[in-house]
């Protein structure tokens, strides 16, 4: 079984051409960004605009991946469409599928669109950007990662993986959400868990680049909230042991 999607308005013209099936997608030869055992990121313009390829040979770490489990290519398109859907703005998806035989994961690949411009944290971090130092800039973007990882929580789904490195922002600024191929949904203590890994994942670096009052300022942010309840001071608690001895 193919099963593969190409989404309009790029279902017609040049893309259509280069992204028709997903055969010419794995034929396709472009600038390689990464590649691990699962699968490759190339990265390739077609009329003008730049798009970025990722192609599965391996349907994920875990062997049940291949049948029982959703493949790590499929988690990934669908969350991106959650959140388009959610109101987050991340990369548009251009075109996702993957093929199976016999019921077992094959090969799988999804496109997006490049987001021009746009740079991640930890890129900023690492170059000590001095945006990072702008007070200005910091109250148009902190709000914003504090709205992305409350829709997201709101709707009972973790993101696993909410590093900086996952967060894109271009000159506007706009923050832009990427990367989630082990975002999942969960309930109760485990949902929990997961919010604290999340907002822990945030904080690893936050410590380091922003004070403590522009940390508080985002947790403020994602409560909606003026004031820190008992629970909130007990979460933040847990945020900051979160990575105790495992850094």
């Amino acid at each position: 079984m193919n099963d593969w999607r190409l989404l309009p308005p790029y279902d017609d013209g040049e893309t259509a051409r280069a992204f028709g099936s997903l055969a010419a997608v794995f034929a396709l030869d472009g600038e390689k960004i990464s590649c691990d055992p699962q699968s490759e990121v190339i990265r390739l313009e077609v009329g003008g605009a730049r798009y970025y390829i990722k192609r599965y040979r391996r349907a994920g770490k875990n062997p049940l991946r291949r049948w029982l489990v959703r493949p790590r290519v499929r988690a990934e398109w669908e969350n991106l469409l959650a959140f388009a859907a959610w109101g987050i703005p991340c990369a548009t998806v251009v075109a996702h599928g993957l093929e199976r035989r016999a019921g077992f994961f094959v090969r799988g690949a999804l496109i997006t669109r490049e987001l021009t411009g746009a740079v991640d944290l930890a890129r900023l971090a690492c170059e000590d950007d001095p945006r990072l130092r702008s007070r200005a800039w910091l109250a148009a973007v902190i709000p914003q990662a504090a709205r992305i990882a409350r829709t997201i929580h709101a709707h009972g789904f973790v993101h696993n993986d909410l590093k900086w490195r996952n967060l894109l922002v271009d000159d506007t600024p706009t923050l832009y959400l990427i990367d989630c191929p082990g975002g999942e949904y969960w309930l109760g203590p485990f949902l929990r868990y997961r919010i604290v890994k999340d907002l822990a994942c945030l904080d690893k670096i936050a410590r380091h680049r922003l004070s403590r009052a522009w940390r508080l300022r985002f947790f403020h942010a994602y409560t909606g909230e003026a004031r820190l309840t008992a629970t909130d001071k007990n979460t933040i608690r847990r945020i900051l042991r979160f990575f105790e001895g495992r850094e």
